[in-house]
């Protein structure tokens, strides 16, 4: 891959690239010193993540260009009820790599580091290592900087620094801002996909999968993508297929709801000054700009998989690493709640051989189970100690019993102008089940929802309160506290 500019660079350092690179890589050349002797016909695995990536995916009815998942999708499964177990980057990364829930990881913001209190533990691709396989990052996988990744995790890793695109490469920019309000920035930029930081990722990897090959080594490729994480930035062709003002606005809440909202369920300061209209399509006409520059990423890697013949003999898992509100609830923007479109995320896993390929899965399915499935699917020995459970039987027949429930904990800080993100004084705790979604903030005592996904799907009344109700809080409440004797803190 040739190199355009030193601010798109890719290199093999742990030193910083100057303040101007926006994509820096290191690498680490260790080749398995521990590895077991590769056994012929394993299958690989191409581990996709993206971040803070909702379900507005065109497989999953929206209209948004995916053709890339839209494929995969029909190739292999795609999850309807998947949830992260923490609507965090860092916390969630850590709990779905290491197969294990937030409070056994002890990671709930974004400064705590991965290993802070998992010492030795194996995480997911530390695993597939041990066994054998040629592992390689490119792009964000672990949370971003020192202490955060995980080297022990990879024969090759190439990291993602920074955000900000160079001045020259912005053709035109918008800020959605107000007092308190976290900004949100999208730049229609100049570059060519292939000359973005997630261009080369895609690229990158490809090259690690015919060095694979060409070694004849079983590989786990573990591939991150920006986007669409703000700032919204991506190649000005993507911004030019959503018009402003043809873009849908999240559904009108009743009036009173947004006030009505227990405190802690709100997850930014409000704003002092609400969005206009045309602000709130401008931000929404952004992220799906960036969404379809990720999925055309994703198709690099997809067509590689084609020409190179590894359809037969590779995995492939599509997630977020959470999902992300578009004004929801009255005005809720990026992630850090207990609702849906915060806890939800997209998950497509093909498995060469599944038996119900491109039907969907209505079970209810959590991130920590990709680390147990990946390891039964690909004929490793069993991983003791895991959270999770192995989705491999869905995938031959998703309408079999699936679990009862999924767990998602988010921090909260007692200052209001302190960012709960980096602080924590309590969780608020939420389970999901076939119908239900039941949340206690700080262990109810600063508030409790109920909401009944039969009647209320954008989970718009609180039914914690009402009488007619209370055998089902005091059900719901008791899989709250059997899921931390299972995981204790």
């Amino acid at each position: 891959m040739k190199r355009r500019r030193q601010n798109y660079r890719l290199c093999r350092s742990t030193r910083s690239s100057p303040l101007a690179a926006w994509f820096l890589a290191g690498a680490w050349l260790a080749f398995g010193a521990t590895a077991t002797a590769s056994e012929p016909g394993r299958k690989n695995v191409v581990f996709i993540v993206a971040d803070d990536m909702n379900n507005h995916l065109g497989c999953y009815g929206y209209d948004v260009s995916t053709p890339s998942l839209d494929s995969l999708a029909r190739r292999g499964m795609r999850f309807d009820r998947a949830y992260c177990q923490n609507p965090l980057c860092n916390p969630s990364r850590v709990s779905f790599l290491s197969g294990l829930r937030p409070d056994r990881t002890g990671v709930y913001t974004l400064t705590t580091h991965a290993r802070e209190h998992l010492g030795d533990w194996l995480m997911l691709p530390e695993y597939f290592r041990k066994n054998g396989y040629f592992t390689v990052q490119v792009g964000k996988i672990f949370h971003t900087g020192d202490g955060f990744e995980d080297p022990r995790s990879w024969d090759v890793e190439i990291r993602e620094f920074g955000k900000q695109p160079p001045p020259n490469e912005i053709a035109k920019a918008g800020k959605s801002h107000g007092p308190g309000e976290h900004s949100i920035v999208w730049q229609w930029l100049k570059s060519a996909d292939e000359h973005t930081p997630d261009g080369m990722a895609a690229r990158k990897a490809v090259g690690y999968m015919e060095q694979a090959l060409a070694d004849k080594r079983p590989f786990f490729l573990g591939v991150g993508f920006r986007r669409p994480h703000a700032p919204f930035a991506a190649p000005q062709k993507y911004f030019e297929q959503y018009p402003v003002e043809a873009v849908k606005l999240a559904e009108p809440v009743p009036d009173g709801h947004f006030a009505g909202l227990v405190p802690s369920a709100i997850n930014y300061r409000t704003l002092s000054r609400p969005k206009s209209e045309m602000n709130h399509r401008e931000v929404i006409a952004a992220y799906r700009a960036c969404t379809s520059f990720m999925d055309a990423q994703v198709g690099v890697l997809l067509d590689a998989l084609q020409r190179l013949g590894l359809w037969d003999n590779t995995i492939v898992v599509f997630i977020g690493d959470h999902g992300y509100h578009l004004g929801e609830h009255g005005g809720f923007w990026h992630k850090m709640s207990l609702f849906e479109e915060s806890t939800r995320v997209p998950m497509l896993i093909y498995a060469p051989g599944i038996k119900a390929a491109g039907e969907p899965c209505k079970r209810i399915v959590e991130m920590i189970d990709l680390y147990p499935t990946l390891v039964s699917l690909c004929g490793l020995p069993a991983r003791n100690g895991l959270d999770g459970i192995d989705l491999s039987p869905l995938l031959d027949d998703p309408n079999r019993p699936g679990k009862q429930s999924a767990y998602t904990v988010v921090s909260r800080t007692n200052d209001p102008l302190a960012n709960a993100s980096q602080v924590m004084d309590y969780l608020g705790r939420s389970v999901r089940t076939d119908r239900w979604r039941y949340t206690e903030w700080d262990g109810g005592k600063r508030g409790v929802e109920l909401y009944d996904h039969n009647s209320d799907p954008h989970e718009w009344k609180n039914l914690a309160a009402d009488a007619k109700h209370a055998d089902t809080v005091r059900q719901l409440r008791a899989l709250l506290t059997a899921e931390r004797i299972q995981a204790p803190r």
